[in-house]
């Protein structure tokens, strides 16, 4: 089968496609027909070991110090269960799932993955069937992302929501979420964005290119920093007492619970994953460096079959 594989760390360059065996599933596991996967940002940290100083030694450690252990990058999928491992019991060959790759050995670039139908640290789920593949694969990491870190803060109780960074693919969901809840939402892009985040619900912008929000005469319940790129103490600013800030910089924890209640959402239309950009998996190296660039939209998706 055909797969991106890296074998050091580096730019976009690094990435190479290639052909390696087709896995064989376990006695737990499905084997998946890989129909799309995305370019997310973590995916981008791990090829280029782009981490925090803080967190650069801990994080070489867990995914290779001198070369990296997982050789096929690729966050989140949709795809089709072509086999099934004799212990399987919550898919059948023709189901149509999606959901991550967190902590297995090997990533979704590729046409094929074998994925435990449950473990510790990722999830699976059926596919919304309203959605494509391409659409139904942007939806986990930023979905959970957003509904952990806006659970942590909680937002039920939230009036004003401020998502800073609220065109990315975190951001995205976190408005939508956030409006979802009854929350006014005032999200922080650039101008050029505008659109795009009143589309998904915003009731007011911020270009943060000609304003500072933290200067605003406002007070907000909770600041979400959907892109890691401000600060508590500036939040402090434009919090309210016992306001909550929250930021991707934080750790989360994928949750089965989680991922079910997005696929129902988008069941019923009450979310959607924005999708800014697709590419082929021959086109892997533009991707990562449409990525790396930070011009992206909500979600940057790979296309691995076409056959819907």
């Amino acid at each position: 089968m055909k797969a991106v594989v890296y074998k050091k760390y580096g730019p976009p360059k690094v990435l190479k496609l290639t052909e390696v065996e087709k896995p064989k599933p376990k006695d737990d596991e499905v084997l998946v027909k890989i129909h799309a996967a995305t370019v997310t940002s973590g995916d981008v940290r791990l090829r280029s070991s782009n981490f925090p100083p803080l967190f650069w030694l801990p994080a070489r450690i867990i995914f290779g110090l001198f070369r990296p252990k997982k050789k096929i990058l690729g966050h989140e999928l949709a795809g089709v269960v072509e086999s099934t491992g004799k212990d399987v019991s919550r898919f059948g060959v023709g189901d149509a799932i999606f959901g991550t790759t967190t902590m297995l050995n090997t990533g979704s670039y590729a046409e094929y993955i074998c994925l435990p139908e449950s473990w510790k640290h990722g999830v699976v789920e059926s596919k919304p069937i309203n959605l494509t593949f391409e659409e139904a694969a942007a939806l986990p990491v930023g979905g959970m992302t957003a509904m952990y870190l806006l659970e942590k803060a909680d937002v039920k109780r939230a009036e004003k929501v401020l998502v800073y960074g609220a065109s990315g693919s975190v951001g995205s969901y976190a408005l939508q979420l956030a409006n979802k809840e009854g929350s006014s939402v005032t999200a922080v892009c650039s101008d050029s964005n505008f659109e795009m985040v009143e589309s998904l619900g915003a009731d007011n912008v911020i270009d943060y290119k000609v304003e500072d929000y933290s200067e605003r005469n406002e007070k907000f319940d909770i600041v979400f920093d959907a892109v890691g790129k401000t600060s508590k103490t500036k939040a402090k600013k434009v919090l309210k007492e016992n306001g909550a800030f929250v930021s991707v910089k934080m750790l989360t924890k994928e949750k089965d619970e989680h991922l079910k209640r997005i696929r129902e959402m988008a069941v019923q239309e009450e979310i959607q994953p924005y999708v800014d950009t697709y590419y082929y998996l021959d086109e892997i190296v533009e991707a990562h460096e449409y990525v790396e660039s930070g011009r992206k939209r909500g979600n940057v998706v790979i296309k691995i079959d076409d056959d819907e």
